[in-house]
């Protein structure tokens, strides 16, 4: 690292190992050392984000369509194999750029320009712990507001955001519909974890599972069960989002749209019958 301080070397040694377990399964016999850092770092999340998504997304869809039919989801609600395809097609043609952002987020951390520390005994667990609560406060409050611009703002919505909205029926919906957005707008709504990382002592590695989380969290949204897990926005909240399209703009949990006047309930919906 060109005589940096000695804790960076602990970040590329780290950002190093990942590339080495991911790629070196994926890609056996190929020698990757001939290919720049950052390009490997680059390759490793478009591995590991089609991994997860795919991982996440057909064992969520067997369990709820196919192993557990008529118990979570009716029959009649099941989203069909074409519209599912569809939305893993989206998916796959944004995943390259999307794998921007993180590893334009670890290159960052490597330069020494971020307040990252490689380590939990650093800063102490208290520290940790606060650091976390605050970094997904800040996530909660920035992806509210990035997702509500793009609702509000009209060309945002016409020109990105509406690409993720066609899916705005429950049957249209499924654990696969989580990433299939237009490009910016999946690194728009993400981009809040890198300025996170400009602010707020993070844990790095924390910041990678939080990342690598989304995927994960983005198909469990878009399943269209509700989990009754107050005060989590679940799919449940989300589901009445795609469908009526100015309330419940939250990420992880319902607070940004209870403190700003955009909560919709869906007991609230179901009490009234429509």
């Amino acid at each position: 690292m060109g005589g940096g301080p000695p804790y960076l070397e602990l970040f590329v040694e780290e950002t190093s190992f990942y590339n080495r377990i991911v790629l070196g399964t994926i890609f056996p016999n190929f020698s990757l050392d001939p290919f720049p850092h950052i390009l490997q770092t680059w390759l490793r999340n478009c591995v590991g984000g089609f991994l997860i998504y795919f991982f996440s997304g057909f064992l969520w869809c067997f369990y709820i369509y196919y192993w557990k039919r008529n118990v979570y989801v009716p029959k009649d609600s099941i989203p069909s194999n074409k519209s599912m395809l569809l939305q893993i097609l989206v998916t796959i043609k944004a995943m390259p750029l999307y794998c921007v952002l993180p590893t334009f987020a670890e290159y960052v951390v490597e330069h020494d320009w971020t307040k990252c520390y490689p380590r939990v005994l650093d800063v102490g667990w208290p520290a940790y712990a606060f650091h976390i609560i605050t970094y997904l406060t800040f996530i909660e409050f920035c992806i509210y507001w990035m997702h509500r611009g793009l609702h509000d703002i009209k060309p945002l919505y016409k020109y990105l955001h509406a690409k993720h909205h066609i899916y705005n029926k429950k049957i249209t919906l499924s654990p696969f519909a989580g990433l299939a957005f237009h490009p910016m707008d999946g690194i728009l709504q993400a981009i809040p974890h890198l300025f996170a990382l400009f602010l707020i002592p993070t844990h790095f590695r924390t910041h990678i599972v939080l990342l690598f989380f989304e995927v994960v969290w983005t198909a469990n949204i878009h399943d269209g069960i509700h989990s009754r897990m107050w005060p989590v926005m679940g799919a449940g909240y989300h589901t009445i989002h795609h469908t009526r399209y100015r309330y419940n703009y939250g990420h992880y949990s319902i607070w940004m749209d209870w403190m700003f006047g955009t909560l919709l309930d869906p007991m609230d919906i179901e009490a009234k019958g429509s």
